[in-house]
């Protein structure tokens, strides 16, 4: 690809490309990667819990299927909350920045441990 008598000016330039392209390729993925950590679960593959936020029944368990259920508030993204059945999602209506929080605690974690399993 390279001819084998390249002037000085021309092995940088294609030096300095190759660099510029490789961080730019590297900026483009941390980016796109701290954006996916920062939004919240809106599919049941990306929620992180498997019991039910309210009651700590499993979700899929005697139950039944989980209820899904789309908290919305103005200014923030939807979020996807699953209970283990319908009734559970009265106590979440009463406090749910309480149970919010128990969400995102639980998705750092899972995020935490998926970096840790990807690194080893």
């Amino acid at each position: 690809m390279f001819l084998p008598q390249q002037s000085p000016l021309v092995k940088s330039l294609v030096k300095f490309t190759l660099l510029a392209a490789v961080l730019a390729v590297g900026s483009f993925a941390a980016r796109a990667a701290s954006d996916s950590q920062k939004k919240p679960a809106t599919t049941a593959a990306d929620y992180p819990l498997t019991t039910c936020v309210v009651s700590g029944d499993k979700l899929d368990g005697d139950m039944g299927a989980p209820f899904d259920y789309i908290y919305k508030e103005d200014g923030k993204p939807d979020r996807l909350v699953r209970f283990c059945c319908k009734n559970c999602l009265k106590d979440f209506q009463k406090d749910p920045a309480k149970y919010l929080k128990m969400i995102d605690d639980a998705a750092a974690t899972k995020m935490k441990a998926d970096v840790t399993a990807r690194q080893h």
